[in-house]
């Protein structure tokens, strides 16, 4: 009887096992196709002039690679859309069921992939061991419920020098439809010193 009942308790931990695996799976693949497409900020612009109109690319990369998904992103003013002012890499790895963390890296001379979330198989010369991560900058998502990602980088841990800045965060809402990105720089007193003040900025996808 002992016997049989450790063979059940075993064969119970490797189905949980299994099927803990397959929801992480389903979750980041969730996320993962929920990020990727093209987004504007136009209408958010157009309803409120404090806000700039943006384009944001994120596309699919190196999608053999088996330590998490990574992604291209690129952000550019809609005016001078082949001149991103943003472009980075993230890795996006389960931490455990339904948290993810969100890696951000940069690239040496980027202005050099300008456009590359058009090819279908974006920077395929380039290798992770060429990004420069960010450390302390990763953005740590929950999922929410089944159409909804919320996620932010922790405290101060993101050090960030533009304009007088000691640290930034970053505050992200990702949906189907919608992705919200809320950056911010502080100075060594807390006080912000750049990014929007009233609220984040909406991406709407176009595709």
């Amino acid at each position: 009887m002992k016997i049989l009942f450790t063979l059940l308790l075993v064969i119970f931990s490797l189905s949980s096992v299994k099927i803990y695996s397959q929801i992480k799976s389903v979750n980041i693949n969730a996320l993962v196709s929920m990020m990727e497409g093209s987004f504007s900020s136009e209408e958010q612009s157009a309803n409120d002039p404090e806000y700039p109109d943006l384009r944001l690319h994120i596309k699919k990369i190196w999608q053999d690679r088996t330590d998490g998904k990574w992604l291209y992103v690129e952000q550019a003013s809609a005016e001078t859309p082949d001149k991103p002012y943003r472009q980075r890499v993230y890795r996006i790895t389960s931490t455990r069921e339904g948290r993810f963390e969100s890696a951000v890296f940069t690239l040496r001379k980027p202005l050099r992939f300008a456009g590359e979330w058009m090819n279908e198989n974006p920077i395929p010369g380039l290798t992770p061991d060429s990004l420069h991560l960010r450390e302390g900058c990763s953005v740590i998502i929950t999922l929410m419920n089944d159409t909804t990602f919320e996620g932010s980088t922790v405290g101060s841990d993101c050090k960030s020098k533009m304009r007088g800045a000691k640290y930034a965060t970053s505050e992200v809402q990702i949906s189907p439809s919608i992705i919200k990105i809320r950056d911010r720089g502080f100075d060594e007193d807390g006080i912000q010193v750049w990014g929007a003040e009233k609220g984040g900025y909406i991406f709407k996808r176009t595709k």
